[in-house]
């Protein structure tokens, strides 16, 4: 993934108005981050600790999407294998992410849900750049390049799925 300003990310949101998208928090680390190792950025919302954000590039164009998760306040639903990437993880290592549809649709609440790594670290865990404390990520005959693929695919699903 190609390096992202601030300015690319407030204007790829595709699922929430223009001044939401301009007052959502931004990552303060974004020369820092490994972007060639990325698929998506992706960031939790330190002042509301059930929102998450996710910006990838599809087809040339910056897509974001805000998220939101289960608070432990209505009980933390949560699976062990995150969709996008296959990761297991024990625990609340992975949850319920939902996202409000676009258009029409998402105005009128509807929304769709992903089960996701929490800490949205999918593609440093494929790549094996970040290691889990606990869990694991299952032996397979495809390679990096093959499972990269299939994240990146499953993710473009999940997007696709906000549109229609």
């Amino acid at each position: 993934m190609r390096s992202l300003t601030e300015q690319d990310i407030r204007n790829s949101f595709i699922n929430c108005s223009k001044g939401e998208a301009k007052r959502l928090p931004t990552p303060r680390d974004l020369a820092e981050r490994p972007w060639d190792d990325l698929d998506f950025l992706g960031w939790r919302d330190p002042g509301a600790p059930d929102r998450s954000y996710l910006v990838t590039e599809r087809s040339g164009d910056v897509v974001g999407v805000t998220l939101r998760f289960p608070s432990a306040r209505r009980g933390f639903l949560h699976r062990s294998m995150c969709s996008l990437c296959l990761t297991t993880h024990p625990g609340n290592g992975v949850s319920l992410m939902t996202a409000r549809k676009t258009g029409a649709a998402g105005r009128e609440g509807n929304s769709v849900g992903i089960y996701m790594c929490a800490d949205l670290a999918c593609s440093l865990y494929v790549r094996g750049k970040k290691s889990l404390e606990s869990g694991s990520r299952f032996e397979e005959s495809l390679t990096v390049e093959q499972q990269i693929a299939r994240t990146v695919g499953n993710l473009s699903a999940f997007l696709e799925r906000l549109r229609v």
